[in-house]
């Protein structure tokens, strides 16, 4: 290729980039920080293209001033330097002048973290609860008052994250970043989020809110956003969590008031439905739990576990293990209050989920060693 052939294609480049300078092209791109769905989120976005603008037009004087001294006043030109100690007008000039650009950015920043801050006259209050390492949602007030649910990375992302899986994470879309329960909001209206957590530090983070908030064990912060556009939007912990820290995603679907109400009747309905399972005091079969216990094992269990039982880590074998296989109090005791590095699931299922998953540990790979009923976890409390 010719050098004016490749002058024309690097400037053809350039042209195309300056081109793509818009908002929208930039964020499409990732070369820009997006400009979410929020009030709050587009306020920070001017703020942050502000002060952008700002450090262009300085480095471009600054810089400029550099350039145009080396070239203009180089010792081949027969210039000499002058000796001079001091300038008091260029001292108090380069004083005044950033005093002044660091005030006037002060005023918008103050404004913006001031209404941030904000959660005032919410139309619906979420508490927002992290475990290690999924999320739990509770509807403090409004139409979906009392609907409570956990949110775990989609089942099939965690398989196929697995290092003997034999799937390629290429062909999932979204890989990582997709839940088997969604939080589900109103579009327009202000959700207030208590931000806390059940073991350690997380920090649940929606960048289309512009909402970043530490889930601190023993504390509730507050923070809040009213999406003014449908759709999904995702997040993730932004905290280092511990070793699946990369595998809590959040999922946000903000659908229109209808399909809101729509969803929180199903949601009472099948919370209703799931309790009345729950309080039955009939044996279940040994099919029933079986069936039902998979579903919560791997949901629940085999990002630690595995899959096929064989352990990760820290986290021990259950295929054969003494305690799948031992006496079933032993067993129910670890589920319900967790060990080392396990954490304890008594307050994370009732007890039909916990007796099911228990009887499939003791019942999986090969193990063969009986059924554990609803009643029997209960009355193990």
């Amino acid at each position: 290729m010719s050098v004016s052939k490749l002058k024309k294609g690097v400037f053809g480049l350039a042209g195309t980039a300056l081109l793509m300078t818009s908002s929208h092209a930039l964020a499409d791109k990732v070369l820009n920080m997006r400009q979410g769905v929020t009030e709050v989120s587009k306020d920070i976005y001017s703020l942050h293209m502000i002060v952008l603008w700002i450090c262009v037009i300085i480095g471009i004087g600054v810089f400029g001033a550099m350039i145009y001294s080396m070239i203009k006043h180089r010792k081949s030109q027969g210039a000499v330097a002058a000796t001079f100690h001091e300038n008091h007008k260029l001292e108090i000039l380069w004083t005044v002048i950033p005093f002044v650009v660091l005030i006037g950015l002060a005023i918008p920043a103050t404004k913006s973290l001031l209404h941030l801050e904000d959660t005032s006259d919410a139309d619906l209050t979420v508490k927002v609860t992290g475990y290690q390492w999924k999320w739990n949602y509770e509807y403090i007030d409004g139409p979906a008052q009392g609907v409570n649910f956990f949110s775990n990375l989609n089942s099939t992302h965690n398989e196929v994250r697995q290092l003997d899986s034999g799937k390629n994470p290429v062909e999932i879309d979204n890989y990582l970043l997709d839940v088997d329960n969604r939080l589900v909001l109103p579009v327009g209206k202000k959700v207030r989020f208590l931000v806390t957590s059940n073991d350690v530090i997380h920090s649940w983070w929606v960048p289309d809110f512009a909402v970043k908030k530490d889930a601190i064990p023993g504390y509730i912060n507050e923070i809040w956003a009213r999406a003014d556009e449908e759709g999904t939007y995702r997040g993730q912990c932004a905290e280092l969590c511990g070793k699946d820290h990369g595998f809590m995603p959040i999922v946000v679907d903000v659908v229109s008031e209808d399909e809101y109400t729509k969803w929180t009747s199903a949601q009472k309905a099948a919370a209703a439905a799931e309790a009345a399972a729950a309080a039955s005091t009939r044996d279940w079969s040994k099919a029933e739990l079986m069936a039902r216990g998979e579903k919560v094992y791997n949901t629940n269990c085999a990002a630690c576990h595995q899959a096929n039982g064989e352990g990760l880590g820290p986290f021990p074998a259950l295929k054969g293990s003494a305690i799948a296989t031992g006496p079933a109090a032993g067993h129910i005791g670890i589920v319900l209050n967790g060990k080392n590095a396990m954490p304890p699931f008594a307050a994370q299922m009732n007890d039909l989920d916990l007796a099911a998953v228990i009887t499939y540990e003791r019942n999986a790979w090969g193990n063969d060693a009986g059924i554990v009923q609803p009643k029997d976890v209960k009355a193990a409390r």
